[in-house]
């Protein structure tokens, strides 16, 4: 899966956050739902214009940043 394809930023939508495209449901809103302990059934009851493949791709999108970046732990 291309995350690319369902993740999009736009300056005018959630002040330019990670959504999935065609909603204003924020990246990290399903990210700290899955950190939560929410299965994906849960998190789509709550969201019902997300798919599978929307949680899959907001998962794929963190996976790359945590690529990217690089946090010093003290």
């Amino acid at each position: 899966m291309n995350w690319r394809e369902r993740i999009t930023t736009d300056t005018e939508v959630c002040h330019g956050k990670a959504c999935i495209k065609g909603t204003r449901i924020m990246v990290s809103i399903i990210l700290d739902n899955i950190a939560a302990g929410e299965t994906e059934e849960a998190i789509i009851r709550s969201y019902p214009s997300l798919t599978i493949e929307d949680i899959h791709a907001a998962i794929g999108y963190a996976a790359e940043l945590a690529r990217e970046e690089v946090i010093e732990f003290k």
